[in-house]
């Protein structure tokens, strides 16, 4: 019998069951992870947002092994065949592959030869030969001919007993379990080219044409890559034990020993061994091994996707945790040739002021003209930040927005080129269009980059996580666990920083824990006819914001220069009575207790701890009374790119450069160095040490320097460096793809050069939607 479900959480989370068991009722009584890791503290025994979020994910599945545990046990007793033996075994599965595995047998499934076989009556000769090998054959199989059961002759009477034991072997749940760790742990994946007449057009998967490897340590972004080639038809792929690959005709492999030494079958001379080892043979090589295949292929693509969505969720963290510009009238830049340059200016809460759309570019090359217009908006709006974005002519906007700076050196301005990445899927979201109903497509995308630069996520969150393009193989994946992966880690950005309830747009409202989009319209709705929220406890007038929900929202919400101060913090609402024992005890008004670190600290929390609230909880609001409200964001910088290094064109090898992380992949990281492409930096080129994961070293959004190491014009690849002492020209280290980012990705990724394994990262980073 297993353990309860909290008792094994607790077990792989490193805790106690019993803040298991106060989570799982948090969470089946509506409550958040960010709520409960932020304001439930004594409950959970102070569990993280990492292990609560582990916690709810393996709470699901251990819920649906229970269901799905109680569903095989009625069907096998239904059928009348729940031994106390098999019930045992159905209790103690502890995954849901083990538990399919002791299903099988019983398993509802269309007619087999095995059954046939046993409606003819050949199920006591399979029985007979297995337990007896000393009989012959051929001799006992007479017996069972019977041309009005279908068994003309000795031969269809031996195929039907092999064809029953052959099912007997393959739904032995404890040999499967043996065999399938077996290929898990020794098979090698073997994959090569599936047609010659592909191989000029699969190029991109040239580094697997004849490509082999052990399955058990294949790494996610190859095994993608591979499976990839699979589906587009050209590569095949297979498993192969080792020590199977050379075997004489008639020898048999580890597989075939272990099925025959699961049933006591083995070569000894006897009239029936050979028949029994060749019907071993067949239950190997024609069902089992090719059944397993298929699984662990799955197996594989599963860990791979695991692997890859945690990948994503760590770039998409880093990308809404980046740091904000801050409330400044922001003008944003949405670069472009032919159809020109779009131009839009915030204020600094993010409030559209203007829009135009210049052509200083090829082919109108409107330079004096577009300096003009935009000088005007500078001067009109004060403009002191611009936003460029890094799509096709952000080089050329770029010299632009520098050229404006320099001729008004009144209005001092910088500027920063900043990631498109989904601008054009917000642009054409019905969001956008409730946002801005009167204003063209085309600009809505100038009004994003803009605040993507005061706030980046305030503005992404807008965005549905899989357009922001900072994943691997993101189409290849299970998109039900990647949707839910990416929100979770929205839900936790947004309530880790909080939202002003004044300012919010109703997308980041939506994303505060217990808030939903609706409520979240209602809020914007009523502060839209009644004005700003005064208090918190003002939000309780808004329209089906009930108890329970503010109870979860509150703590989030912002309310800057309200009638409370502590309104504008994260002490939750409930958590007010603490600070006003700290004021009695104290005899200072709370404005004298904001911010006075020094004299906080001095307090002994544990004075004003109670029933309801704990160390943990104080400890907490003494911590807020210091800083309130802060931002748990780093402080802005940004890089600074080369003046005439605009085009892969003008890199040499050798050159240092400052650039900007966009995406980190399990190989290494991309590096937007200012000329349209992005560079890898191999994870063996991340830092003089060794780096198993490149997440240890830099994070999306970081501002790193980087040697340019080579430089392939033709394949629009660059290999760098962030080992400075590196020489140029060294041979990049060899990785593997990354898969399709959005349209306008953070710069066209291009990969090292020589290495034909990286065609295919770059070809599905730069493909667009």
């Amino acid at each position: 019998m297993l353990p309860s479900i909290e008792q094994r959480i607790a077990q792989e989370i490193n805790c106690r069951p019993a803040q298991v068991g106060a989570t799982v009722a948090m969470l089946d009584e509506g409550s958040t992870v960010p709520f409960i890791a932020r304001y439930r503290k004594e409950a959970t025994g102070g569990l993280d947002d990492t292990q609560l979020r582990h916690l709810e994910e393996r709470l699901r599945y251990l819920r649906e092994l229970e269901e799905r545990r109680g569903s095989v046990i009625a069907s096998v007793q239904e059928q009348g065949k729940l031994s106390e033996e098999l019930h045992a075994a159905l209790l103690s599965a502890d995954n849901k592959q083990r538990l399919e595995d002791l299903y099988l047998p019983y398993k509802q499934k269309r007619r087999t030869r095995a059954q046939i076989a046993r409606e003819a009556g050949l199920a006591p000769l399979a029985e007979l030969l297995l337990a007896e090998p000393g009989r012959n054959p051929e001799a006992e199989a007479a017996a069972f001919i019977s041309v009005d059961k279908g068994v003309a002759e000795v031969k269809a009477a031996l195929d039907g007993a092999r064809h029953i034991l052959i099912e007997q072997y393959a739904e032995d749940a404890q040999l499967l379990g043996e065999l399938r760790e077996l290929l898990w742990q020794r098979a090698e994946l073997t994959v090569s080219l599936a047609d010659e007449g592909k191989r000029e057009a699969g190029s991109k998967f040239a580094d697997y044409f004849d490509h082999r490897e052990a399955l058990a340590k294949t790494p996610s972004h190859r095994a993608l890559a591979i499976l990839r080639g699979r589906n587009e038809g050209v590569l095949n792929f297979a498993l192969l034990l080792p020590e199977e690959a050379d075997l004489p005709a008639g020898k048999a492999g580890t597989g075939e020993l272990r099925i025959a030494a699961r049933f006591n079958i083995s070569d000894q001379g006897r009239p029936a061994d050979r028949w029994l080892l060749d019907g071993v043979r067949l239950a190997w090589r024609a069902k089992i091994f090719l059944s397993l295949e298929v699984e662990l292929t799955n197996r594989l693509r599963e860990a791979a996707e695991a692997d890859a969505i945690k990948v994503f969720a760590s770039n998409l963290k880093d990308l809404l945790l980046a740091a904000p510009a801050g409330p400044r009238a922001t003008m944003g830049l949405d670069p472009g040739l032919r159809t020109g340059v779009k131009v839009a200016v915030v204020d600094a809460t993010g409030k559209l002021l203007a829009t135009d759309t210049i052509y200083p570019h090829v082919p109108r090359n409107d330079w004096d003209g577009s300096l003009a217009r935009l000088g005007r908006l500078v001067a009109v709006h004060q403009v002191e930040l611009i936003a460029i974005g890094n799509g096709t002519a952000s080089r050329e906007t770029d010299k632009l927005a520098q050229d404006l700076i320099k001729q008004l050196p009144q209005f001092p301005m910088h500027k920063i080129v900043v990631s498109e990445a989904g601008a054009s899927v917000y642009s054409a979201s019905e969001l956008a269009a409730r946002e801005f109903p009167e204003l063209d497509v085309s600009l809505r995308g100038a009004v994003s980059i803009a605040r993507r630069l005061q706030d980046p996520l305030a503005e992404l969150v807008k965005i549905d996580p899989k357009a922001i393009g900072v994943g691997q193989y993101q189409h290849d994946l299970n998109q039900g666990e990647l949707a839910r992966t990416l929100d979770a880690v929205v839900e936790d950005c947004v309530n880790a920083v909080g939202v002003d309830v004044n300012m919010a747009s109703s997308a980041l409202l939506a994303r505060v824990s217990g808030l939903t989009p609706t409520l979240a319209g209602n809020i914007v709705a009523f502060r839209d006819s009644h004005g700003a929220f005064r208090s918190r406890a003002a939000l309780k007038a808004v329209p089906r914001l009930g108890e329970k929900t503010f109870e979860q929202a509150a703590g989030f919400l912002r309310i800057s220069n309200g009638d409370n101060p502590l309104d504008g913090s994260s002490v939750h609402p409930e958590a007010y009575p603490v600070v006003e024992k700290i004021i009695l005890k104290t005899r200072r008004e709370i404005k004298q207790l904001i911010g006075e670190s020094g004299f906080l600290k001095q307090l002994d929390a544990r004075e004003f701890i109670d029933e309801r609230f704990g160390l943990p909880t104080v400890r907490d609001i003494l911590a807020e009374l210091e800083k309130p409200g802060r931002d748990p964001r780093p402080e802005f910088k940004t890089a600074n790119f080369r003046d005439g290094v605009e085009d892969i064109k003008d890199l040499l090898p050798g050159m240092v450069l400052e650039g900007v992380v966009s995406n980190v992949a399990a190989f290494g990281a991309f590096v937007d160095i200012g000329v349209h492409q992005d560079g890898l930096v191999h994870v063996s080129a991340l830092a003089s040490k060794f780096v198993k994961d490149p997440r240890d070293v830099v994070k999306a959004g970081d501002v790193v320097k980087v040697k340019v190491v080579e430089v392939d014009v033709k394949r629009q690849r660059i290999a760098l460096t962030m080992r400075l002492d590196d020489e140029a020209g060294a041979a990049p280290a060899r990785s593997t793809p990354r898969s399709d980012a959005p349209r306008k990705p953070a710069g066209k990724q291009v990969a090292p050069a020589g290495d034909s394994a990286m065609a295919l990262a770059f070809a599905a980073l730069t493909k667009k939607n």
